[in-house]
């Protein structure tokens, strides 16, 4: 699925009649996060009317954080491709997880080092503790792994993780690159070709309604 496909399938909405309350969320990336894993749902729920707040540890709002494009070309694994600048919005060292509604983990290769930044581990264990929407896509669940929070859990991710999943103590969900997984507060999905899909379960959590 192309970028031009999930953009006609986002785009589809705004011709229907929204309603919701408007969610305030956090999105917490890095450096060399995958491009369409920030930049399609950073822009796509603020299309939507809800405020979304991109940060990174050891950067503040107005810097940004380099992306890379992971594609699937019929190799054994993805391929990677640099991605585009991906500016912040906001403060990481102000953020309080407290002040947000639901929170977004992006996938690529951020999720290995900002997993050993404890606030980011306190971030992610107040919205599992207080059962707020979770969305994470890709290797972004290697972040909810390192907060100890997807023992007892099911959820999905890039295939390549299975292993930590089980290990935490958690059962990993085999579905298409293009589903994603929905459980109580937690949606999760294998890569960015389920963005269609990853994104309504996101948003009917978030309690937006999109009606003809």
């Amino acid at each position: 699925m192309t970028l031009n496909v999930i953009v006609n399938n986002l785009m589809y909405y705004i011709g229907k009649r929204i309603k919701m309350s408007v969610k305030k969320i956090l999105m917490i990336v890095g450096d060399f996060v995958e491009d369409y894993e920030a930049m399609v749902p950073f822009q796509a729920l603020k299309m939507v009317g809800h405020i979304v707040h991109a940060v990174c540890p050891g950067k503040k709002e107005g810097d940004i954080v380099r992306t890379a494009i992971h594609d699937f070309e019929g190799d054994q694994t993805y391929s990677e491709k640099p991605g585009h600048n991906f500016v912040l919005n906001a403060n990481f060292d102000r953020i309080k997880a407290e002040d947000y509604d639901a929170l977004v983990i992006p996938g690529g290769r951020a999720p290995e080092y900002i997993r050993l930044n404890e606030k980011v581990i306190d971030c992610v264990r107040h919205f599992a503790d207080k059962n707020k929407p979770i969305a994470a896509i890709c290797h972004g669940i290697q972040v909810l792994i390192a907060a100890g929070v997807v023992k007892g859990r099911s959820c999905s991710a890039y295939p390549a993780v299975e292993p930590d999943i089980v290990t935490a103590g958690g059962k990993y969900v085999k579905i298409g690159m293009e589903n994603a997984y929905a459980e109580g507060n937690m949606v999760t999905a294998p890569a960015w070709p389920a963005h269609p899909e990853w994104l309504q379960k996101y948003l009917k959590m978030l309690g937006t309604r999109i009606e003809p």
